[in-house]
Protein backbone atom coordinates (compact mmCIF):
# COMPACT_ATOMS: atom_id res chain seq x y z
CA UNK A 1 0.00 0.00 0.00
CA UNK A 2 1.31 3.46 -0.91
CA UNK A 3 0.28 6.52 1.03
CA UNK A 4 0.71 10.20 0.24
CA UNK A 5 2.52 12.23 2.85
CA UNK A 6 3.89 15.72 2.27
CA UNK A 7 3.30 15.26 -1.45
CA UNK A 8 5.66 12.28 -1.63
CA UNK A 9 4.44 8.73 -2.27
CA UNK A 10 5.87 6.40 0.37
CA UNK A 11 5.46 2.80 1.35
CA UNK A 12 3.69 2.73 4.68
CA UNK A 13 5.17 -0.58 5.88
CA UNK A 14 8.51 0.78 7.08
CA UNK A 15 6.76 3.57 9.00
CA UNK A 16 4.77 0.94 10.90
CA UNK A 17 7.94 -0.78 12.07
CA UNK A 18 8.62 -0.25 15.78
CA UNK A 19 12.35 -0.49 15.06
CA UNK A 20 12.10 2.31 12.47
CA UNK A 21 10.01 4.48 14.82
CA UNK A 22 12.48 3.96 17.67
CA UNK A 23 15.34 4.63 15.23
CA UNK A 24 13.79 7.98 14.36
CA UNK A 25 13.41 8.73 18.08
CA UNK A 26 17.06 7.82 18.60
CA UNK A 27 18.22 10.06 15.74
CA UNK A 28 16.27 12.94 17.21
CA UNK A 29 17.69 12.26 20.68
CA UNK A 30 21.24 12.13 19.29
CA UNK A 31 20.81 15.43 17.46
CA UNK A 32 19.48 17.04 20.65
CA UNK A 33 22.23 15.55 22.82
CA UNK A 34 25.07 16.54 20.49
CA UNK A 35 24.01 20.18 20.30
CA UNK A 36 25.87 20.79 23.55
CA UNK A 37 29.04 18.87 22.59
CA UNK A 38 32.23 20.96 22.36
CA UNK A 39 32.49 22.89 19.09
CA UNK A 40 35.80 21.20 18.27
CA UNK A 41 33.89 17.91 18.10
CA UNK A 42 31.60 19.12 15.28
CA UNK A 43 33.59 17.14 12.71
CA UNK A 44 34.52 14.39 15.14
CA UNK A 45 32.24 12.57 17.54
CA UNK A 46 29.23 14.83 16.89
CA UNK A 47 29.24 14.12 13.16
CA UNK A 48 29.95 10.42 13.62
CA UNK A 49 27.13 9.95 16.14
CA UNK A 50 24.64 11.81 13.99
CA UNK A 51 25.52 9.87 10.84
CA UNK A 52 25.41 6.50 12.62
CA UNK A 53 22.06 7.28 14.27
CA UNK A 54 20.48 8.35 10.96
CA UNK A 55 21.80 5.16 9.38
CA UNK A 56 19.61 3.04 11.65
CA UNK A 57 16.12 4.05 10.45
CA UNK A 58 17.48 4.61 6.93
CA UNK A 59 18.67 1.01 6.64
CA UNK A 60 15.47 -0.33 8.18
CA UNK A 61 13.46 1.60 5.58
CA UNK A 62 15.70 0.45 2.75
CA UNK A 63 15.47 -3.17 3.88
CA UNK A 64 11.68 -2.95 4.06
CA UNK A 65 11.68 -1.67 0.49
CA UNK A 66 13.64 -4.65 -0.83
CA UNK A 67 12.17 -7.73 -2.45
CA UNK A 68 13.43 -10.63 -0.36
CA UNK A 69 14.00 -11.83 3.17
CA UNK A 70 17.70 -12.05 2.37
CA UNK A 71 17.94 -8.38 1.46
CA UNK A 72 15.82 -7.36 4.46
CA UNK A 73 18.09 -9.40 6.73
CA UNK A 74 21.15 -7.73 5.22
CA UNK A 75 19.85 -4.20 5.83
CA UNK A 76 18.57 -4.98 9.32
CA UNK A 77 22.04 -6.36 10.07
CA UNK A 78 23.58 -3.08 8.92
CA UNK A 79 21.09 -1.18 11.12
CA UNK A 80 22.06 -3.38 14.07
CA UNK A 81 25.72 -2.63 13.44
CA UNK A 82 24.99 1.09 13.38
CA UNK A 83 23.06 0.72 16.63
CA UNK A 84 26.08 -0.84 18.30
CA UNK A 85 28.25 1.91 16.84
CA UNK A 86 25.96 4.53 18.38
CA UNK A 87 26.06 2.77 21.75
CA UNK A 88 29.86 2.80 21.68
CA UNK A 89 30.04 6.46 20.68
CA UNK A 90 27.52 7.48 23.33
CA UNK A 91 29.57 5.62 25.94
CA UNK A 92 32.66 7.53 24.82
CA UNK A 93 30.78 10.83 25.03
CA UNK A 94 29.69 9.97 28.57
CA UNK A 95 33.25 9.03 29.57
CA UNK A 96 34.59 12.29 28.10
CA UNK A 97 31.93 14.36 29.87
CA UNK A 98 30.44 15.69 26.62
CA UNK A 99 26.83 16.80 26.48
CA UNK A 100 24.18 16.54 29.13
CA UNK A 101 24.05 13.25 31.02
CA UNK A 102 20.23 12.87 30.97
CA UNK A 103 20.07 13.40 27.18
CA UNK A 104 22.86 10.90 26.60
CA UNK A 105 21.15 8.34 28.84
CA UNK A 106 17.86 8.69 26.92
CA UNK A 107 19.73 8.10 23.66
CA UNK A 108 21.63 5.14 25.12
CA UNK A 109 18.39 3.59 26.38
CA UNK A 110 16.81 3.89 22.93
CA UNK A 111 19.89 2.37 21.28
CA UNK A 112 19.77 -0.61 23.63
CA UNK A 113 16.04 -1.05 23.00
CA UNK A 114 16.56 -0.93 19.22
CA UNK A 115 19.33 -3.54 19.47
CA UNK A 116 16.94 -5.92 21.22
CA UNK A 117 14.19 -5.31 18.66
CA UNK A 118 16.56 -5.84 15.74
CA UNK A 119 18.04 -9.00 17.29
CA UNK A 120 14.55 -10.46 17.70
CA UNK A 121 13.50 -9.41 14.20
CA UNK A 122 16.63 -10.91 12.65
CA UNK A 123 16.15 -14.19 14.52
CA UNK A 124 12.54 -14.42 13.30
CA UNK A 125 13.45 -13.57 9.71
CA UNK A 126 16.29 -16.07 9.65
CA UNK A 127 13.95 -18.77 10.91
CA UNK A 128 11.37 -17.91 8.24
CA UNK A 129 14.03 -17.75 5.56
CA UNK A 130 15.45 -21.14 6.57
CA UNK A 131 11.95 -22.67 6.58
CA UNK A 132 11.37 -21.47 3.01
CA UNK A 133 14.61 -23.10 1.84
CA UNK A 134 13.63 -26.54 3.18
Amino acid sequence: MVQQQSGIAMQSSFRNSIAWQKGMDLSQAVYLATRSFPKEEMFGLTNQLRRASVSIPSNIAEGKGRNSYGELIQFLGIARGSTLEVQTQLELAIRLGFGKQPELEVAQGLAIEISKILNASLATLRTRSAAKIK
